[in-house]
């Protein structure tokens, strides 16, 4: 820090009253040359006054110099800060977004094999519903078959006993007699 004051001390200096009282002095360290909004001095009052107020400049320049370097290097870490924030906040969003996916994949893979699932047991239950139709089909026609072979057998036995004029011998005509 020394050093950049001596460096500066070997500069050349603006003129006395270059820079207005309560401004600040131009951006990164340039003087800006205004005219003075004074009356001019007298020569020697100049040459006394002229090394405090160039004094007084420098050291005003250096404090504006450190403040816009502070002001840089913070804007610089919070830029980093924000940067390093929104890479997280990517990642995080890549990652959800990955995780959703596998979750939404696992579901789709289970749906279809519910729905597999599914359409195996209604085909099995159609089958089932079939086997019972056909099953009831069967015994409706046994018991169908049955009734028209005693239905043929008792015709038979009735016209036997017209013809021999003969009358049944079963306790059905009890109730008759």
């Amino acid at each position: 820090m020394e050093h950049q004051v001596a460096k500066e001390a070997h500069a050349v200096a603006p003129p006395p009253n270059s820079v207005e009282a309560g401004k600040p002095a131009g951006v990164g360290g340039v003087v800006q040359n205004v005219p003075p909004a004074q009356a001019p001095v007298p020569a020697d009052k100049a040459a006394a006054g002229s090394a405090t107020d160039r004094d007084a400049v420098l050291a005003k320049v250096e404090m504006e110099r450190k403040l816009s370097m502070v002001k840089a290097w913070e804007e610089h870490e919070k830029s980093k800060v924000d940067n390093r924030a929104e890479q997280k906040m990517s990642y995080i969003l890549s990652w959800e977004n990955t995780k959703k996916a596998s979750i939404e994949a696992k579901l789709r893979t289970r749906e279809e094999k519910l729905e597999k699932k599914k359409a195996e047991y209604a085909e099995k239950m159609r089958n089932q519903m079939a086997a019972i139709h056909k099953e009831a089909e069967e015994k409706r026609a046994s018991v169908e078959a049955k009734r028209q072979e005693e239905v043929l057998k008792y015709q038979e036995t009735a016209a036997k006993h017209r013809s021999k004029g003969t009358t049944p011998k079963k306790k059905f005509l009890q109730c008759f007699g």
